[in-house]
């Protein structure tokens, strides 16, 4: 019998495991897809670092954090600046001068924050009520229309009107000429791909893939004195209160003959009637100068039974039901439920990784 039966081989199964292990505990690592590194998995195809489930980008402001996965790979000087194409139209994301500059003419910040004031007015918003409402209150409604609406909707599948404000609140707008995305004080992608920095936190701790926890889970659990289950909260407990919603992505990926598609790895589709959201060109998060190229084009979905499942949906009702299924983990002994589907919860690498280090910290001291 180990110490710790880790479900899930993903970012916060595998620090756990490493953290354990240098404690001195036992620990065996399963997963039911046939590969470790969960949804931040990369393949390389033609060279290139495919990103399998779509782009990661990492990105903090926490030096511990930098710090511990800098210690395990090579980090390069990546910044995420992505380009949104609305019908053929280019504009820099996030929001800033370049982007207030093609949208309107305008040149001085003073001019840009005019614009959006005027706009804003227009449209007589001054207590946000839904996503639509909070986006025209940060960036008037031409940038709403033509670089928000279509693109949320994809990507939700729900009316902006019908989305909670709060989605939108951290969108970084800027009266600077800035393309970076983020405002993390550190930025990049771990040189030869994320399965390799996985494998770090992994190296000398038994891993068995294609293992399905939920279907075995009376057997499984005997391996093990405590189970740290990364799974969905709500299928741990066979749906019984009700299934969570989430959006799923679906990918459509190719090899191209050609050095370079798009210049970007990043372009957003914004109108309504393309019906990916994104294409990813792989090879740029890692500056390649492969004689081909791999893209990506991202389709997002509603989330049923056998996809996967990508984004919490964190609207009022889907809060109450985790909150019922919390208490449920809570009382559930020798489990510790973790990370992106184990607490409902829109995580960045970075969270996920201060999550699973606080837990081993709480457990073990």
């Amino acid at each position: 019998m180990v110490d710790y039966l880790i479900v899930g081989a993903g970012l916060y199964g595998a620090v756990f495991a490493h953290e354990a292990k240098k404690a001195g505990k036992t620990c065996v690592v399963i997963d039911k897809r046939d590969h470790i590194a969960g949804n931040i998995y990369t393949k390389e195809i033609e060279g290139i670092q495919v990103h399998e489930y779509g782009a990661h980008i990492f990105h903090t402001s926490n030096k511990q954090v930098w710090d511990y996965v800098n210690a395990l790979a090579e980090f390069n000087r990546y910044t995420n600046s992505p380009v949104a194409n609305y019908k053929g139209e280019l504009y820099n994301l996030p929001f800033n001068m370049n982007t207030f500059n093609k949208m309107w003419g305008v040149i001085t910040p003073a001019e840009a924050q005019a614009k959006i004031e005027e706009q804003k007015a227009a449209a007589h918003v001054e207590n946000p009520q839904n996503l639509e409402e909070q986006a025209i209150s940060l960036v008037g409604t031409d940038i709403y229309e033509k670089l928000i609406k279509g693109y949320t909707e994809k990507q939700w599948g729900r009316p902006c009107d019908q989305l909670p404000a709060f989605i939108i609140k951290r969108l970084p707008v800027r009266l600077i000429y800035d393309n970076n995305y983020f405002n993390d004080k550190y930025q990049g992608i771990p040189v030869g791909g994320y399965t390799a920095l996985v494998e770090k936190l992994l190296d000398g701790i038994e891993v068995r893939l294609g293992v399905d926890y939920l279907a075995d889970r009376e057997n499984l659990s005997t391996l093990a004195k405590t189970v740290v289950y990364t799974g969905p909260i709500d299928a741990y407990f066979g749906y019984k209160l009700g299934a969570l919603e989430y959006r799923s992505v679906r990918f459509e990926t190719e090899v191209l003959d050609m050095p370079n598609y798009q210049g970007n790895a990043v372009v957003n589709y914004t109108d309504a009637e393309t019906p990916y959201t994104r294409i990813i060109e792989h090879k740029h998060f890692e500056f390649g100068t492969q004689p081909k190229t791999v893209i990506s084009r991202e389709y997002s979905a509603e989330w049923k039974p056998g996809d996967e499942p990508y984004y919490p949906v964190n609207d009022e009702k889907n809060g109450a039901l985790y909150q019922q299924y919390k208490a449920l983990a809570d009382a559930e002994g020798g489990v510790i439920f973790g990370g992106r589907l184990g607490e409902y919860k829109y995580y960045d690498m970075d969270k996920v990784i201060e999550s699973a280090l606080n837990m081993v910290q709480k457990v073990l001291g």
